[in-house]
């Protein structure tokens, strides 16, 4: 039916929480009262974001994001907002970085690439209807190998 939620393995709960709450402006809403786990549940319009402390799951937190995250050509999260401008103002003065963009992605939608604390690699993007006919063309990463 539909994608319901996204769980990450993080190492810094906490710090989690702050960056998800604060810089991404994402809605913490609470667990069920049985999880005998640490870990926190953001909403973002009908999906949730499941942040699980590293020291109660099975798997490391963080991704190896490599040269893939400029581009998004990486495991990754896409958020979609109405104000793209706004949404980076907003990671920018809680200090996060962007990887890549923001850049046309060839259909009429912007997109900027950034990671989280665990080194998740994050979108956000914005509907802007614009013509991107001259968008630049995305190529595989093996590509930009040979490049070098």
């Amino acid at each position: 039916m539909r994608i319901q939620h996204v769980g990450l393995v993080v190492s810094d709960l906490e710090r989690s929480r702050r960056f998800y709450a604060g810089a991404l402006g994402l809605e913490e809403v609470p667990r069920p009262a049985n999880f005998a786990f640490d870990g926190a549940w953001f909403r973002f319009g009908g999906t949730e974001l499941h942040l699980l402390a590293e020291e109660h799951t099975t798997g490391g937190a963080g991704q190896r994001a490599g040269m893939g995250a400029a581009k998004g050509m990486t495991h990754h999260l896409a958020f979609e907002v109405d104000d793209l401008a706004a949404a980076l103002a907003r990671l920018a003065e809680h200090g996060v970085e962007l990887a890549g963009g923001p850049m046309p992605r060839g259909d009429g939608y912007t997109q900027a690439f950034f990671l989280d604390p665990d080194g998740y690699v994050l979108e956000l993007f914005e509907h802007t209807g614009e013509d991107q006919a001259d968008a630049p063309e995305r190529t595989p990463v093996a590509a930009w190998r040979e490049d070098e």
